[in-house]
């Protein structure tokens, strides 16, 4: 029953969420490939073994791979799910399900490509295309992310907050910098300040760095310099993290609807804002001003999926649109093995006039995959402490 219970509450959310987001990553690649002309020859949601699947008129299998922790569109020319262009003498039998590929010597190493078939291998599209091609999953998951929350904002409203101090902390760094319930915050660091959830991003993201406050008081206009302090925090999870805290608090959350055109923009600003914020997260982590332990992996986004589960549909729908922006960020990082890797290449390609050689390229994808590797042992370490499986493991054995 446990396990059931395991299974309804954590492990169904998250592979419903990630199977959405994984689709639409692919089919960003899939659309734009084909309209560049190029076969595509499997769309896997996963990696590994295929649990089932079908093949359409174009030639192109469609399937369910055992591993549902990602996915891949494998194009015509392609020796590997990376995307590594096919040299002669390469072997298909390894990478390719039976039938999914045409152009082999007998004994089934790839042989030289034919016009027709250059035609439609992704290799040989132009730099533009390919480029393109690559970039279409990581806007897919932009557009995916900008589509939820303009039917959300639409339908159901966007959250607002007045960003009127109701309440102020004692001892907190409101309290020493003067701020009064009533207060009505219109500006910090030269940020227009509209929402309360604003105020809230820049606290957290700006960490313990001095805030300068412009507020609205009695008619007039008040300026003040506050620093948040850092505190420990916990989650509906019991996990505890390090955040900033100004100390003030705010009530009055309503949900506004709009118009579809006033949706539209708001959810691209709000898609930009949440791009912004994620990059200024990750370079604080990459600088040390902020812990790489806040980095969470697979389990941790399984637990935060059944969470808001519990809570409301609405609250997945915005979990899957936050997801979607991180995932399409994450694929633009130029690490070789992701799409920024591709793209990388592809700038390289564009200023030498002509491709890095194949040991380059190769040397690339290698440490870009013990990059990856090492990034998820390192985020799913984290999850596991999180959870006190570790210390569980190590009282055991002591």
């Amino acid at each position: 029953m446990q396990i059931l219970s395991l299974l309804q509450d954590y492990l169904i959310p998250f592979l419903i969420v990630l199977t959405i987001l994984v689709f639409v990553h692919e089919m960003g690649h899939y659309l734009i490939a084909r309209r560049c002309g190029v076969r595509i020859e499997a769309f896997s949601i996963g990696f590994g073994p295929e649990l089932f699947g079908w093949t359409d008129r174009t030639g192109t299998r469609w399937k369910f791979s055992a591993i549902p922790l990602g996915g891949y569109v494998k194009m015509f020319g392609d020796a590997d799910v990376t995307s590594r262009a096919m040299k002669e003498g390469d072997s298909h039998a390894e990478n390719l399900d039976a039938g999914e590929h045409t152009g082999d010597w007998a004994d089934g190493t790839a042989r030289p490509l034919t016009e027709e078939e250059k035609a439609v291998s992704f290799h040989h599209k132009s730099l533009s295309q390919r480029s393109w091609i690559v970039a279409g999953g990581p806007l897919a998951n932009f557009l995916l992310a900008i589509v939820i929350l303009t039917g959300m904002f639409a339908i159901y409203g966007q959250p607002t907050t007045p960003p009127v101090v109701t309440g102020v902390l004692e001892s907190s760094a409101a309290e020493a910098a003067g701020i009064l319930p009533g207060d009505r915050i219109v500006e910090i660091n030269g940020q227009k300040i509209e929402r309360f959830e604003q105020i809230r991003r820049v606290v957290q993201l700006g960490l313990d760095a001095p805030l300068d406050i412009v507020m609205l008081r009695d008619g007039g206009r008040v300026e003040v310099m506050a620093q948040p302090e850092l505190v420990t925090a916990e989650d509906n999870l019991g996990n505890k993290y390090e955040t900033a805290r100004l100390g003030i608090q705010a009530e009055g959350r309503e949900y506004i609807r709009h118009g579809i055109v006033d949706s539209v923009w708001f959810a691209i600003e709000e898609t930009a804002s949440l791009t912004q914020a994620t990059l200024q997260a990750v370079w604080q982590i990459v600088v040390g001003t902020r812990s790489a332990d806040e980095l969470g992996g697979p389990i941790r986004i399984a637990q935060l999926s059944g969470q808001v589960a519990d809570i409301s549909v609405v609250s997945v729908v915005l979990f899957t649109a936050i997801l979607s922006v991180n995932l399409g960020l994450i694929n633009l990082f130029p690490v070789p093995m992701l799409d920024g890797g591709h793209l990388l290449f592809y700038s390289i390609e564009a200023l030498r006039g002509r491709p890095l050689g194949e040991k380059a390229q190769e040397y690339g994808f290698r440490i870009g995959l013990a990059l990856v590797l090492s990034l998820f042992v390192f985020v799913t370490w984290n999850d596991l402490v999180r959870l006190r499986v570790i210390e569980y493991l190590v009282g055991l054995v002591t």
